[in-house]
């Protein structure tokens, strides 16, 4: 009956296990769930030269809510995480102006390039002495809308984030992933602190095997997915010459405590499990297990911590 329990809640978690390398190790399907749109493009004037430094608005006709995205070095817009429906694209600069209608639908990756018609501006009344625009004249103002989570917060220097098409590109790939990697922290916190929670239960003078039996197997659901975790941090690109800050050093230096405890601690459990199977009261090394675990528990606990609140 013991083994059967056994067999059944393992099932369950390679269920889940499979279920979620399904839909996170698969950038595809993942991109296929995505209810928001992404909109790129360049910029130019009438003849062709790229537009650093110059305010993109894209306006929701539906809401009619306005993001402001300032173009980088190769004049290379990019907005994310932006809600299907139609859209109004414009640009205006002392040197011409372009709106441009597009909708966008979930998922896309809509690309929109904007060439200034010096003959067809922005309708606007002119006047004897032309208004001072303090968001067309200050090219460097932040934008009134941030469109993606703060990539200064995870180590990226402003000057990363305003690079080249193909730089922007890998601080894409590598937002995504580490997104990701978040997330399954997140979840594997859930079977992570059950396992610590049931772990006095599974050593304590109780006889009953039922609670070591999930505790046994609740810590290799937890071991199977923190490996997912960390595979998505190791395989996440690195960007040369970026300034590590505060929140994502402190992330690090912890995994270097949780990475190694979530190595030992199954190995030690196991050992304590045998021991206690064979009616034997734990000793040796196997008695640092609990502590082991309660102090991988606490850094991995800190690791999120870290990266969730600004400090």
């Amino acid at each position: 009956m013991k083994a059967k329990a056994v067999g059944v809640v393992f099932a369950l978690g390679l269920v889940l296990i499979v279920l979620l390398n399904t839909f996170l190790l698969n950038p595809e399907g993942l991109r296929a769930q995505d209810a928001t749109a992404t909109l790129s493009g360049t910029v130019t004037d009438h003849t062709g030269r790229v537009l650093p430094d110059v305010k993109v608005s894209i306006k929701n006709l539906s809401t009619g809510q306005s993001t402001e995205i300032a173009t980088n070095s190769n004049g290379l817009y990019t907005a994310s995480d932006l809600p299907p429906g139609d859209y109004e694209v414009s640009v205006e600069t002392t040197e011409g102006a372009k709106a441009q209608p597009v909708t966008l639908t979930a998922g896309a990756r809509q690309k929109v390039d904007l060439a200034l018609d010096v003959a067809s501006p922005l309708p606007e009344a002119p006047t004897a002495n032309p208004p001072q625009a303090p968001s067309q004249t200050l090219p460097n103002a932040p934008s009134s809308t941030k469109t993606e989570p703060s990539l200064e917060d995870l180590g990226f220097s402003k000057s990363d984030i305003q690079s080249n098409a193909a730089q922007q590109a890998l601080l894409d790939k590598r937002t995504h992933m580490l997104k990701i990697h978040q997330r399954m922290g997140l979840i594997t916190t859930i079977p992570l602190v059950a396992t610590v929670i049931l772990g006095s239960g599974a050593g304590g003078k109780s006889e009953g095997t039922a609670t070591r039996d999930l505790h046994v197997a609740l810590g290799s659901l937890t071991g199977d997915l923190y490996g997912i975790t960390a595979w998505y941090a190791i395989r996440a690109p690195r960007i040369k010459g970026t300034e590590k800050r505060g929140p994502i050093r402190f992330h690090e230096a912890m995994a270097w405590i949780h990475g190694p405890g979530m190595i030992l601690t199954p190995i030690l459990g196991a050992m304590a499990f045998e021991q206690k199977n064979n009616g034997q009261k734990v000793h040796g090394i196997a008695q640092a297990h609990g502590p082991v675990a309660i102090v991988t528990a606490g850094a991995f606990g800190a690791a999120l911590l870290s990266v969730s609140m600004k400090f």
